[in-house]
């Protein structure tokens, strides 16, 4: 297989997966802006119902991954999600000697050590910067624009879908579940949108971006999640008048003292005037801090198919003019996930209302050295089923956690007590 510093004419694409972002990089290709890729295979299941007018005639469509692997290809663009067989087709491609773009954010995220040896052994580019906040160019910019600080925290917004659902539900006051439909109707959303809602996309991202940007392998089901569906229009009130907005934070730190990351997917309060707050619908961010360089922030669009079909292409141009192999991960070593923070905290209640019902909570806080900082209820609401809030001091999330599994055994709860950190504005400034 020649080498990319050896070709003559364009660089020779193979996309494996023809789903909304396959076609949105198929069709960047079948244009004539980028001269120096060509596309020659569509690999798909059932390929026959995939095919389209608008690809040129002599593109090979096939549902043989081992036809994509015939010698004609410089660069497999693997898109078919998922880690198997996903990964076995990259180790194919990569022994094949074929250079590899993914936007499989499960494979790199699991498998991005291993994959990046064989890509060295190979001596053939393993890229993937559509696999995290799809066209922000987060990958590249960590590797190559910031690679001169030493960072220590990384924290975003890396999921566009749940970030859509928050935004709208704290504009229009919508219900989550009306928000989650209009969102799966407008193609943001999956119709099992457990791997958005729940944390589990943004568990993935958070993994690659601990790799990339701090250097360290970590269990990607160890960095611990929370999910967005407890949420209500109500908590959006009580956000407000704390000055805040709510948003599903990924963030990862350093501990130099322990040798730990510290690192969680969850939604929290953010300052109303923070980087985290100012993105808004499908949007992503990536907010990145430095010894040396401070606070970087990167944002764009990280939903949908034109968007990571544009990091897919950036990266098949990377290739195409012969620029260095980056591969998947280069970690110092595997560290493991301190899931311990302090913070003040939001939890919000719905019960049926009765006597001595704050005196009950206060009570089992102070029990666990928990300060209750304020009590915050909004007016006009049935007895039996009344929200309010109470904000703690800055406790170990620990103890909140041991305290609300005892406060959920009173009888009192219409619905089980939800509970947020408050970032602070040193967490999430702007």
């Amino acid at each position: 297989m020649m080498s990319t510093t050896e070709r003559v004419g364009p660089c020779r694409v193979a996309i494996a997966g023809f789903g909304t972002v396959g076609q949105a990089v198929a069709r960047i290709l079948s244009g004539d802006i980028h001269p120096s890729l060509q596309l020659t295979h569509i690999c798909n299941r059932q390929v026959n119902r995939k095919k389209v007018g608008w690809v040129a005639p002599e593109v090979v469509w096939t549902e043989a991954f081992d036809d994509v692997l015939d010698g004609s290809v410089d660069v497999v663009v693997e898109l078919i999600g998922g880690r198997s067989p996903a990964r076995d087709w990259i180790e194919q491609a990569l022994a094949a000697g074929v250079a590899v773009v993914t936007a499989n954010k499960q494979v790199i995220a699991h498998d991005g050590v291993s994959l990046g040896q064989a890509a060295r052994q190979a001596d053939r580019p393993l890229l993937f910067e559509a696999a995290v906040a799809g066209g922000v160019p987060i990958v590249r910019s960590l590797r190559e624009g910031i690679a001169g600080d030493r960072l220590y925290r990384i924290q975003g917004v890396l999921n566009g879908t749940c970030n859509y659902i928050l935004t709208r539900m704290e504009r229009e006051g919508v219900a989550y579940a009306d928000v989650l439909a209009e969102a799966q109707r407008l193609g943001y959303a999956e119709a099992d949108p457990t791997a958005d809602v729940d944390g589990f996309d943004a568990q993935a991202k958070l993994a690659i971006l601990i790799a990339v940007g701090l250097g360290c392998e970590v269990g990607v089901d160890d960095i611990p999640l929370g999910s967005i569906r407890p949420i209500s229009a109500i908590d959006f009130s009580y956000a407000k008048r704390l000055g805040c907005v709510i948003r599903q934070v990924a963030r990862a730190e350093l501990l130099p003292e322990s040798g730990q990351i510290r690192a969680a997917v969850q939604p929290a309060l953010v300052p109303d005037d923070s980087s985290l707050a100012r993105v808004e619908g499908t949007q992503n961010i990536v907010v990145v801090d430095g010894e040396f360089g401070g606070e970087t922030a990167f944002s764009g669009f990280g939903a949908g198919g034109e968007p990571t079909a544009v990091a897919v292409v950036s990266d098949l141009l990377a290739i195409a003019r012969g620029a260095p192999g980056r591969q998947a991960t280069d970690v110092q070593a595997r560290r493991p996930v301190a899931r311990e923070f302090d913070a003040p905290h939001y939890v919000r209640f719905m019960i049926r209302d009765r006597p001595g019902i704050i005196a009950a909570l206060a009570e089992v806080f102070s029990r666990h050295a928990i300060n209750v900082d304020a009590v915050w209820q909004e007016p006009g609401w049935a007895k039996t089923e009344l929200p309010f809030v109470m904000t703690l001091e800055s406790c170990g999330s620990a103890s909140v956690t041991a305290a609300l599994n005892e406060i959920g055994q009173f009888d009192f709860h219409v619905r089980p007590p939800l509970w947020l950190p408050i970032l602070s504005r040193g967490e999430a400034r702007a």
